[in-house]
């Protein structure tokens, strides 16, 4: 890919799904699990959940691009020597830091300049943020395009293999019940990692991969839904999951248990609070 937003892909890019089928990759990945795709909204090639998954990710992708750029030689992570080439025996060097953002840039450019020639616009500022700008500017037409597929996927896996660069620690999944998004039959896992400054959590569902929410989100929204639901399942949370959820101290944790006399029980010598007292107690705060 070179400057000045000329598509030197060679690719002509088109879609393959049945007439009035999201396009989108996470539809797509649905597809490949069983699942049917999502109708696309009128005009456009994708879904309403694919459409903001796309625009959430292109909104990632200049803060993933700088903090792959602060790891290229950092050493706060994992690093890749480099080997041949002239470079110097040794020399720390984060490849796939790099990678990934060669790859993010190759990507907003190519997409860049599609819209640039095929609305007849003037490029955009030559910088991820620029571009990423451009593109959410051109967002809904980019949607009805016939390629939208392509781009969603493309951005997708930029979003996954930087995400990957940045954050290598392995994360903790924790079931914390039903997706809170009315008539979704999937289950929401929050993962967690754990390590750095603090811990972050995001809650995802394993049936539609668009409902997905920071911990604290999911907190604020399941406190609303959850009352309209008749018979509850019973769910038990360690204290380490109720810290990251809710964001407190451990040690917080605890006192709330014994002030509120949250309900317990003990599995090979873990102690678990009953779901329903945790709400109770910090539903509020959170």
């Amino acid at each position: 890919m070179t400057y000045g937003f000329t598509d030197t892909t060679g690719t002509t890019r088109t879609t393959t799904s049945e007439p009035g089928q999201c396009d989108g990759a996470a539809c797509r990945r649905l597809e490949r699990g069983g699942h049917a795709r999502q109708r696309a909204a009128s005009g456009s090639r994708l879904c309403p959940d694919c459409r903001l998954r796309l625009t959430h990710d292109l909104e990632r992708l200049p803060r993933l691009h700088d903090a792959c750029g602060q790891l290229l030689t950092g050493a706060d992570r994992p690093r890749d020597r480099t080997s041949g080439g002239g470079s110097a025996a040794g020399l720390p060097f984060n490849t796939a830091a790099a990678d990934a953002r060669s790859g993010i840039v190759g990507t907003l450019r190519s997409w860049g300049a599609l819209v640039v020639q095929e609305r007849g616009l003037g490029a955009p500022p030559d910088t991820p943020a620029g571009i990423t700008d451009f593109l959410l500017l051109h967002s809904a037409w980019l949607a009805g395009h016939e390629a939208a597929g392509e781009l969603s996927d493309e951005v997708a896996r930029c979003v996954r293999r930087a995400g990957r660069v940045v954050d290598p620690t392995p994360r903790r999944r924790v079931p914390v019940g039903d997706c809170v998004v009315p008539d979704c039959g999937g289950a929401l896992t929050a993962a967690v990692r754990h390590g750095g400054a603090g811990q972050a959590v995001e809650v995802g569902c394993d049936a539609e991969p668009a409902h997905r929410w920071s911990g604290q989100d999911w907190v604020r929204r399941h406190g609303r839904t959850g009352a309209r639901r008749t018979e509850p399942a019973v769910r038990w949370m360690t204290a380490r999951d109720i810290a990251a959820l809710w964001g407190t101290a451990p040690g917080s944790v605890y006192r709330h248990a014994s002030e509120a006399r949250w309900r317990r029980r003990a599995v090979k010598g873990r102690t678990y609070y009953h779901e329903h007292d945790v709400h109770a107690s910090l539903g509020a705060r959170a």
